[in-house]
This record gives structure tokens, C-alpha cells and sequence, in this order.
């Protein structure tokens, strides 16, 4: 075959080997392009920061970084580049425990205190025109409006996340996003661009973790937890610090759906999180979470076999117990969400004085970035002068002028030191109830470097795995084999085979053969995994349920003929455990009950399927019940539910359409049979909210 042709502009220098903490090999110049700067200065390191020392604050200095970060903050007009598709609404926050021997946040000096709050759900990955139920980590910020200032805990339903480092958070996005020569997929991460990213960032595999659980599909924004997800420290009066992770935590109980009923619901309703959290506050079903704690010192960190600072790593809650120390309840819905949740805007950078940052070089990026954002976004330096995102307390400073000025300043002067007098004179730094840094001592040469305490990838991702029930091991083995199968390269999907080696042989293997693969050798670890962390109930949902049916929806299938008096006892016990009933009927208009009474549907069959509810009963008339088992809809209504494990109750009259539905010979003890004494009995069955014993697959 000919030669191809040189290139005489190639660089003659050999090539150069970057090193991350995790081991992976960045090539360097070997006959490439050289990575520059956009004002073309070559670069010698694109994974790392400029830090003090190797576990060291980011350095303002770090002219890359900025650069970076600054063109990926800008890069789209006005939607949010990441978690463009929100939902929010306002609350209360509750103080419940006294903390002023270890923090000074005035926030935390007295319970029963009550402070404002607005919170946004999201998701990350999709456009603001996406769908509800995406496989993606649900962004989890809330504003809490205090006397010292507004704080942001800009968190996830996940506490751990892909990168160590926030220089990688604009190539970590580009990945999942939809391709730029295309524009697809979008809203989702089972494509190549994001299985080659991580394939060659190890950091990230412990996160792909949660994000192949159920964690990356809740039923609900009301039924999953948040997470600070970063380490921050509390500093109390006399300057002295502590470590803390902040979680939130539902007391509605966790939950997620499957992934056949995720694709189904974005068909039924793309709106579903944002219908339920809107249909829940507007009906009184308020949803609570309880704000917690796990607070520790520098002997502990030091101790602790993984690096605090580290984004990727957890502290599992059997070693550093929850502490409650508030209540959040979300009370009202918004008045305009474009004026309001769109219009939000949050920052990590936002705390009051006795909460500071810690030095985890993630947190030090976002800390640099939002303000970028915010000006992209909303246009203005002012947009803290936007309702939603004001203060609720008094604000003074010099600072004037601006796009978009809706404050009228008055006085002589806009600046200080100055020798004016009285009202002129102007605010002045408050040296003993101001914001001060806590004085963390620092040394170490600068560079751009990766602390070798952050170099264990594999195992809390291990941890993570055999913390989860058999079920939800099932789930995570099919969400790997359903990802890496949308990759057309098969050496992605080889080197992730190679990595999930070690976490651990039973999913590997599984994965495997999903795939119909042979398993390539481990992908060589910086740091031999460990095999002795213990599970740690926490981290799954199954363990963690609900207590009660409490705010979630039964839907009933009726026909003209059905039994008035069932109805009416199914009504009865759902209300009692605080759930929703839904009719649904072969049309909307409604149907005539045994009794004579006629009753409005809530849903017709063709746009009520089962997907939308947590357990369905099938109440239909003996003389109806024909016409209705020779609809598709009623029958993939059976079907689906019988599938994906829900309670079903079901009256004599149901048999044709059971039959039809091919369920009617594998009825279990999740299928109960209804009369009207039994109406509570059946209710609290579905407070498992799954029949998993069910051997079955949707």
C-alpha cells in the first residue's frame, strides 16, 4: 500500500506520558497536535489544577483552568448547559437541633427557627424540552434564604460524582451530550462519547455505579434523597472547624421504577416527575425531607481509608452516623416558572459565616464557575436582584451600576475608605460577625499534580454493588448491558469490561454475557481494590423503602356494572394511609356504577396506563369486561403492571380480561382478589409497593 503522505508541521518531539492518580496513561505529543490554549499557549497537563501542594486549594493563577471553564460556561444562550430541564417550588426550613458549639451559622443556633427555601430538581444531561424519566443523576439544589445571607447546598440525588477534578467537568459533559456533529442522542448516555470518556477516567467508575442503579431512575422528585455530595467544615465561634457532609433525606421513603416502565412513562407523560411534585403540594400531600449531618474531625480524616476531599468517595453512614438537624417542607408551588425556576440561580460559593469550603478540588472549580454561568445565563451582574434570587435580608455594599440596575442607591459615595460621616458614610466590614476563612494551614510546591490518596477507583464502587439487594444487582447488571450495547465501538465496551473486573467477578461476568463477550483482562489499578469494606444498607433503595402506601396513587380500571360498594371501600382505605385514587375507563366521559350512580373517569385507558401508578386495581362489570379485554391498551394495562412486579386487585368479573392479558394462570400472592372487607387489607399489601418475588421480566 502507498505511504501516506508527511506532515511537515508535525512535531518532531517523542511522546509525552501524563499520569493520573488512577493510573490511565494521557498520550502526549507523538506525531499530533499540540494542546493549547485558546490564545495558543501549549499545555503540559489537561487532567489537573494548579494546587498548593498535592491535597491544596485550586490556585487563582491556574490561567487554563479559567479559560476552560469560562468558554464552558458560556457555551449556551440562556438554557443552563447542565440541568436545563427543571422543576421548583418554595418551602419552609426548620431548624431541629442546636449546633452553635460547632458551627456559628445563625441558622443553627436555636430550633424551631424557620427559614425560607426554594428548591430545584433536575436533570443533568437532557435539553429544558427533555423528558422526565432519563437515566441521569437528578440535580438536587436548594436556596435557603437565612438572616446572614442566602446558602445554596447545590447538590444531587447521588453523593459521590464522575471527576475528582472540576478541569474535567466541561470534557465529562461534552462526552454525555448529545455529539456535536450530529446532535444525538440526547438526554441520555448510552452512546459511545460517554463510555470512551469513562472507559479512560477510572474516577468515574464508581459513579456509573449509581448511575446503572435504580438511583439514576426515581419514581419521584418526593422519593429520593440529596446529597451536599461535596465535604464542606463547619466553623463555630472561637474559630474552630469540623468537617461535614450534609445529606437530605425523604420521609416519604425511597423509591425508583423500572427502566421498561422509565421508557414507557416518557411516552405516557414526559412530565411525570414534574405533574407528581406539582399534583402532590396543590393536594396537601406536602413532601418533607429531614436535613442530616455527618460531622467529623481532622483525626478522623486522617484516618479514614479514602481521602475526604476526594468527589468520587463516600463516608459510609454505619462510620460517621446521620445526625438530624432540620426539616424541609416544600409548601407552595411557583407563580411563574420562568420568573422562578428559571430564573434561579445557585452557586456552591453561597454560605453564611460558620459554613466554609473544604480544599476538594471539585468543590474549589464550582466555586469559580457559577458566577461565569450566571452572567451567561441571566445577563446581568444584578441578577442577585432577580425575587428569587434576593436576599432576605438587609444588603449593602458599594457595588453600583450594571445591565439591568433595579435598585436605586443613594448617597455621595460609592466606594470605602472614606471620611464621610452618618448615613453617607457608607457599610463597613463587620472583623468579629463577618464572614472569615477559616485559617487551614497550606504548604506544598505549586503544580499541577493528583494527590495519591486519590488513586482507589474500585472499591467503595465495590462496596456499592454488594451493599445492594439481588434485585437491584439484577438492575445494574441490565443497565450496563443495555448502555455498552448502544456502543458501536466494541473497544469501549472491552475496556469497561476490563474496569467492571474490578469491582467485582459476578457483575463483570453478567455483563459479559448480556453482551455476548468474552472478558478481557482487569484494567491494571493504581491501587489494588479492597474485598473487605462491609455492605452498607444504606446505599440501597429496596432497603429503605416506604413505611406506608403514604403519596402514592392507586389506579382502578372500571367499566359501566362495577361494583359501587368495592369502589368506595378502595377510596376509603386509600385516603386513610394518605394515597391517591384514580379512576380509569374505557372512555372519559365516565361510567355508570352498579348502583346507578354515574362517576367521572379520571383517566381513559388509552392515556391511563398502568406505568403512571404504584398498584392497580381491575374492577370491571361482568357485562363490560368483553369489550374491554379486546382492547390492546387494557390488556398491555394487566399486562405491565403483572411485569414490573406491581400489587393487583382484581374482582370475579376480571377473569376474561386477565385471560387476555396472559396473566390469568400466573396470579401470585402479589394478585389479590377484591371484596369490600378486603379493600384495607389490600391497601396495606401495597405499602411493598413491589411483589419482587414475582418471577417475571417486563
Amino acid at each position: 500500500m502507498p505511504k501516506k503522505a508527511s506532515n511537515s508541521k508535525r512535531s518532531s518531539k517523542p511522546a509525552v506520558d501524563v499520569v493520573g492518580a488512577g493510573g490511565e496513561v494521557h498520550q502526549g505529543v507523538a506525531g499530533g497536535a499540540v494542546l493549547t490554549t485558546a490564545m495558543g499557549a501549549p499545555l503540559s497537563d489537561d487532567q489537573n489544577s494548579l494546587r498548593a501542594g498535592q491535597r491544596g486549594p485550586t490556585l487563582l493563577e491556574d490561567f487554563a483552568m479559567r479559560e476552560k471553564i469560562f468558554h464552558f460556561d458560556h457555551e449556551r444562550i440562556p438554557e443552563r448547559v447542565v440541568h436545563a430541564r427543571g422543576y421548583g417550588a418554595h418551602g419552609t426550613f426548620e431548624t431541629t437541633a442546636d449546633l452553635s458549639a460547632i458551627t456559628r451559622a445563625a441558622i443553627f443556633a436555636k430550633p424551631g427557627t424557620r427559614t425560607e427555601a426554594f428548591v430545584r430538581f433536575s436533570t443533568v444531561a437532557g435539553a429544558k424540552g427533555s423528558f422526565d424519566l432519563a437515566r441521569d443523576v437528578r440535580g438536587f439544589a436548594v436556596k435557603l434564604y437565612t438572616t446572614e445571607g442566602n446558602w445554596d447546598i447545590v447538590g444531587n440525588n447521588i453523593p459521590v460524582f464522575f471527576i475528582q477534578d472540576a478541569i474535567k467537568f466541561p470534557d465529562l459533559v461534552h462526552a454525555v451530550k448529545e455529539s456535536p456533529d450530529r446532535a444525538f442522542p440526547q438526554a441520555q448516555s448510552a452512546h459511545d462519547s460517554f463510555w470512551d470518556f469513562v472507559s479512560f477516567t477510572p474516577e468515574a467508575i464508581h459513579m456509573t455505579l449509581w448511575q446503572m442503579s435504580d438511583r439514576a431512575i426515581p419514581r419521584s422528585f418526593r422519593f429520593m434523597e440529596g446529597f451536599g455530595v461535596h465535604t464542606f467544615r463547619f466553623v463555630n465561634e472561637a474559630g474552630e472547624a469540623r468537617f461535614v457532609k450534609f445529606h437530605w433525606r425523604p420521609l416519604q421513603g425511597l423509591q425508583s421504577v423500572l427502566w421498561n416502565e422509565a421508557v414507557k412513562i416518557n411516552g405516557a407523560d414526559p412530565d411525570f416527575h414534574r405533574r407528581d411534585l406539582w399534583d402532590a403540594i396543590t393536594t396537601g400531600d406536602l413532601p418533607q425531607w429531614d436535613l442530616a449531618v455527618q460531622v467529623f474531625d481532622d483525626e478522623f480524616a486522617d484516618a479514614f481509608d479514602f481521602d475526604v476531599l476526594d468527589a468520587t468517595k463516600l463516608i459510609p453512614e454505619e462510620l460517621v452516623p446521620l445526625q438530624v438537624v432540620g426539616r424541609l417542607t416544600l409548601d407552595r408551588v411557583v407563580d411563574n416558572d420562568f420568573a422562578e425556576t428559571e430564573q434561579v440561580a445557585f452557586g456552591t460559593m453561597n454560605v453564611p459565616p460558620g459554613i466554609d469550603f473544604s480544599e476538594d478540588p471539585l468543590l474549589q472549580g464550582r466555586n469559580f464557575s457559577y458566577l461565569d454561568t450566571q452572567l451567561s445565563r441571566l445577563g446581568s451582574t444584578n441578577f442577585t436582584q432577580l425575587p428569587v434570587n434576593a436576599p432576605r435580608c438587609p444588603v449593602a455594599h458599594f457595588q453600583r451600576d450594571g445591565h439591568m440596575q433595579t435598585a436605586v442607591p443613594t448617597g455621595p459615595v460609592n466606594y470605602e475608605p472614606n471620611g464621610f460621616q452618618g448615613a453617607d458614610r457608607g457599610p463597613r466590614a463587620d472583623v468579629d460577625g463577618g464572614f472569615a476563612s477559616y485559617a487551614a494551614p497550606l504548604e506544598g510546591a505549586k503544580a499541577r499534580v493528583r494527590s495519591e490518596t486519590f488513586a482507589d477507583h474500585y472499591s467503595q464502587a465495590r462496596q456499592f454493588f454488594i451493599s445492594q439487594t439481588p434485585v437491584e444487582q439484577d438492575h445494574i447488571v441490565k443497565a450496563y448491558t443495555f448502555e455498552l450495547s448502544k456502543c458501536e465501538t466494541p473497544e469501549v465496551r472491552t475496556r469497561m469490561l476490563a474496569h467492571l473486573r474490578n469491582v467485582h467477578a459476578d457483575l463483570a461476568t453478567a455483563v459479559a454475557e448480556g453482551l455476548g463477550m468474552s472478558l478481557p483482562e482487569a484494567a491494571t489499578p493504581a491501587v489494588e481494590p479492597r474485598t473487605d469494606l462491609p455492605p452498607s444498607d444504606a446505599l440501597s433503595i429496596l432497603k429503605n423503602g416506604p413505611a406506608s402506601f403514604a403519596g402514592r396513587k392507586l389506579g382502578v380500571l372500571v367499566t359501566d356494572g362495577t361494583d359501587a360498594a368495592v369502589l368506595a371501600a378502595l377510596r376509603t382505605a386509600v385516603a386513610d394511609v394518605g394515597a391517591v385514587l384514580e379512576t380509569i375507563a374505557p372512555v372519559v366521559g365516565g361510567v355508570t356504577l352498579s348502583d346507578g350512580s354515574v362517576l367521572a373517569a379520571d383517566q381513559m385507558v388509552d392515556g391511563g396506563p398502568s406505568v403512571l401508578y404504584d398498584a392497580v386495581v381491575l374492577l370491571p362489570g361482568a357485562k363490560a369486561v368483553g369489550a374491554l379485554a379486546a382492547r390492546s391498551t387494557a390488556k398491555d394495562f394487566v399486562s405491565d403492571a403483572f411485569a414490573h412486579h406491581k400489587f393487583i386487585g382484581y374482582n370475579v368479573a376480571s377473569t376474561p380480561l386477565l385471560e387476555a392479558a396472559g396473566v390469568a394462570a400466573l396470579l401470585d400472592d402479589g394478585c389479590l382478589k377484591l371484596t369490600r372487607s378486603g379493600a384495607a387489607k389490600f391497601v396495606r399489601r401495597c405499602s411493598s409497593l413491589r411483589h419482587w418475588d414475582r418471577d417475571v421480566q417486563p
